[in-house]
């Protein structure tokens, strides 16, 4: 029996370890989603898909209730360019991923200008309000 108790004690150890490890591999700067874009060169017409990893968003605590996807200009950038939403999901209790495939829109691009894919999680804070956090990644648009 005492052989047993510590095999269970040793299992259970060896158990909460590895959470804790896991936990530790999530830089805070994934606290809002990795995000992976395909194509990063694109033009206006072009398919682009964007996923989302919320797998450290969640272990952080951070879970969205909903993710908006934009096209920005970087503040320094020329700054005069609005984002233009190109989706909007609501988050299902418990998804670790979410995926946005959409087409590029015809809008006002500027040759050499710097943009990127903006995704912003939208979640509930630890008080009673709404919060949001955003990650992006680097985009050409070919005009």
């Amino acid at each position: 029996m005492l052989f047993t108790l510590s095999t269970v004690t040793l299992a259970l150890a060896s158990l909460i370890s590895a959470s804790v490890v896991k936990r530790q591999n999530c830089p805070e700067a994934a606290r809002f989603g990795v995000v992976h874009v395909t194509p990063t060169t694109v033009s206006a017409g072009d398919i682009i898909n964007v996923n989302v990893d919320l797998r450290c968003a969640v272990q952080l605590g951070v879970v969205a209730q909903s993710i908006d996807y934009t096209i920005d200009v970087p503040v320094d950038n020329n700054g005069f360019e609005f984002p233009i939403l190109i989706g909007r999901h609501i988050i299902q209790p418990g998804a670790l991923f979410d995926n946005l495939t959409t087409i590029i829109p015809h809008a006002n691009f500027f040759a050499g200008a710097n943009y990127v894919i903006e995704v912003t999680n939208v979640h509930p804070s630890n008080d009673a309000f709404i919060t949001e956090g955003s990650v992006d990644t680097g985009i050409t648009i070919n005009v």
